[in-house]
């Protein structure tokens, strides 16, 4: 059984439109499908639905191995880590991305406030781009004794990039869903493994996977810049075409933790922009914050009184800030 070394999946000779095609000339180890092939080499994005978490997680649990999981900073929220909590192995939680929020976001803090929040007992802080603290892994692996560990998380997590820092480019990265459909044996540094496996699919979240300008800008590398707004009785912000965001107290101040490439305005009582979408209703205390999953969040610096008109309800939580003391 040969598998494409980009993706994982197995490859096949007989059916063209089918995953893991691969001409028969060109079946050898190390080949890519014809998927990863045209995404490296043409940049041609195919969107594809494949593995359910439930075959993902039992798989996993099955192995008697390590499992790191892997979360991106912005989407730290109850539906990634409840998908966590269900990994039965010895785990360790991996927050990727850690270079585009502020710097002077003290990581002991949050490694406190996933425990107390989440219920996270062991957590480590990282940026694949920027490789800091990548080396991190091996060494928290050969303190645990293990040499093999599972790679899971939630699809554009980091996966790829985070393996493709130890291999030198070698794995197949996209922005794209799915770019990993199968399990995928990823030799590392003095004998270490890693198993890569497919990206666990969100229940709920604002935008759809087939919205690729929108994930194109959520994937954005440059540095976050926290946009402060503040907004008086009846003033909303909007994110692209995905939630507008209303007060309906008095003065309220969000700063907002987003990618800066999505397109956020500013709108007053007048404009309807959205208001066909229905609301929640959510009041706020100081230093809590507004989750918007798979965008990012927006922590209330002041008591705040909002409606957020969206499509997905279940896609908006509230927490405790991690800013909580500054």
């Amino acid at each position: 059984m040969i598998r494409c070394s980009g993706c994982g999946v197995v490859l096949q000779t007989e059916d063209k439109g089918g995953l893991g095609y691969v001409p028969l000339e060109k079946l050898e180890e190390g080949a890519l499908c014809a998927r990863c092939f045209r995404l490296v080499h043409y940049n041609d994005v195919q969107l594809v639905s494949f593995s359910k978490n439930e075959e993902v997680l039992e798989v996993v649990n099955q192995s008697g191995s390590y499992a790191f999981f892997l979360v991106d900073i912005f989407n730290i929220n109850k539906e990634v880590l409840s998908m966590y909590e269900r990994i039965t192995l010895p785990k360790c939680l991996l927050v990727s991305k850690i270079d585009l929020l502020p710097k002077s976001l003290s990581y002991e803090k949050m490694r406190v406030w996933l425990r107390h929040i989440y219920g996270v007992e062991d957590s480590m802080f990282l940026s694949a781009v920027k490789n800091y603290n990548v080396k991190g892994i091996l060494r928290f692996l050969e303190e645990k004794d293990k040499k093999e560990a599972y790679l899971l998380g939630f699809t554009n997590a980091g996966k790829s990039t985070l393996l493709n820092a130890f291999q030198g480019g070698k794995i197949t990265t996209s922005v794209v869903p799915n770019t990993t459909l199968g399990f995928l044996r990823i030799p590392l540094e003095e004998g270490y493994t890693f198993i890569d496996t497919p990206g666990f699919q969100y229940a709920n979240k604002i935008y759809a996977d087939t919205n690729l300008e929108v994930i194109k800008k959520v994937n954005g590398k440059e540095r976050l810049r926290p946009l402060f707004y503040p907004l008086k009785k009846g003033a909303s912000v909007v994110i692209e075409d995905l939630v507008r965001i209303e007060n309906k107290g008095e003065m309220c101040h969000l700063i907002f933790y987003v990618p800066n490439l999505l397109k956020i305005i500013k709108v007053y009582e007048k404009n309807t922009f959205l208001k066909n979408y229905g609301s929640i209703s959510l009041s706020f205390l100081k230093n809590e914050d507004l989750v918007l999953k798979g965008l990012g969040f927006a922590t209330c610096k002041t008591k705040a009184n909002l409606n957020v008109y969206v499509k997905n309800k279940e896609a908006i939580e509230k927490r405790i800030s991690f800013f909580d003391k500054e």
